[in-house]
């Protein structure tokens, strides 16, 4: 029998919403009656489960991979557990254990179907519960993707200059590259390296090295056309790629970016600020790498032959 404690857990239970126990409790005490101590586990992922288990008491928690993670869900009184593997004869998917002492129902296989034969109220209650687990795991499959673009969007942005990051740039210049390759355009690329930057910092501090920085980032990449592409490489260097860019085309570019940092930053601190540049134009088949390093051997002849200037790759 079913003593007043118990019905009244059970009259709580979202199985039985809206439904007469006594049309059910015929089927109820052929369940067991189970005492979870606190940390004890129900289930365990990958596990055989035979049972539907209501929560009459207490308090358990789902993790699908690692306990030390935060909860898939936590479920109290009224909520149910292990009804997913039971209705598609998989194992459970899930580790369950009870995060506080609970006292809970099992209700084998056989029994749960019984209910949804003599009562369409628990046919009813189980989709629901069925729809809301979907829901949940709907929900927080759209979390996790947000979060994964948030962590996308910040890899791909400099954290100080706001332009693109290097990481950026290794996956989105080889794929442009190609796109010129394949249709037979020109393209080529700049490195812009400020001039004696470790002096100016030792000279103002990294503050104003910074500001300087973001300032810069900002002139150059206003001074592109829309289809061109920026990055910071590191430190004081930038990488820019020129799409459908001969080197006859790219040299004035490269020119106009020089001319624009050495007329000034608009900071007090700026003055002597130049940069040198290195340009390479694309050889076929040539790899970002092997650019960069032809574009780089450019701007070591820049500083070499006196900085604030533009070389080109031999």
């Amino acid at each position: 029998m079913i003593d007043s404690r118990e019905r009244q857990y059970l009259e709580q239970a979202r199985l039985f919403a809206n439904i007469t126990l006594e049309s059910v409790q015929h089927l109820l005490v052929r369940c067991d009656r189970l005492n979870l101590e606190r940390g004890e586990h129900l289930l365990e992922a990958g596990a055989a489960n035979s049972n539907l288990y209501l929560i009459l008491d207490g308090e358990l928690r789902v993790y699908l991979t690692d306990r030390n993670l935060p909860a898939q869900a936590v479920l109290g009184a009224g909520d149910c557990v292990g009804e997913m593997s039971l209705l598609d004869g998989q194992a459970a998917s899930a580790l369950v254990l009870a995060a506080k002492d609970s006292k809970l129902i099992a209700v084998p296989h056989e029994v749960l179907w019984s209910l949804v034969d003599s009562s369409h109220g628990v046919a009813r209650n189980l989709l629901a519960i069925l729809s809301g687990r979907m829901r949940e795991s709907n929900r927080a499959l759209v979390a996790l993707q947000n979060r994964s673009l948030e962590f996308e969007e910040a890899a791909a942005v400099d954290p100080l200059t706001w332009i693109h990051s290097r990481r950026w740039m290794l996956e989105a210049f080889p794929r442009a590259m190609a796109r010129c390759e394949r249709d037979k355009a020109p393209l080529s690329l700049v490195i812009a390296d400020i001039d004696l930057f470790k002096n100016f910092n030792e000279r103002f501090g990294y503050l104003a090295g910074d500001a300087v920085l973001r300032r810069m980032a900002r002139r150059l990449a206003d001074g592109l056309r829309a289809q061109d592409l920026i990055a910071r490489s590191g430190g004081e260097e930038f990488v820019i790629l020129l799409p459908n860019s001969s080197l006859e085309q790219a040299l004035p570019i490269a020119e106009r970016l020089r001319e624009l940092v050495a007329i000034g930053c608009g900071l007090p601190t700026d003055q002597g600020v130049t940069l040198s540049c290195g340009v390479a134009r694309m050889l076929p088949g040539e790899s970002l790498d092997e650019l960069i390093s032809r574009a780089d051997a450019a701007l070591r002849r820049a500083k070499e032959n006196g900085r604030d200037r533009v070389e080109v790759a031999g």
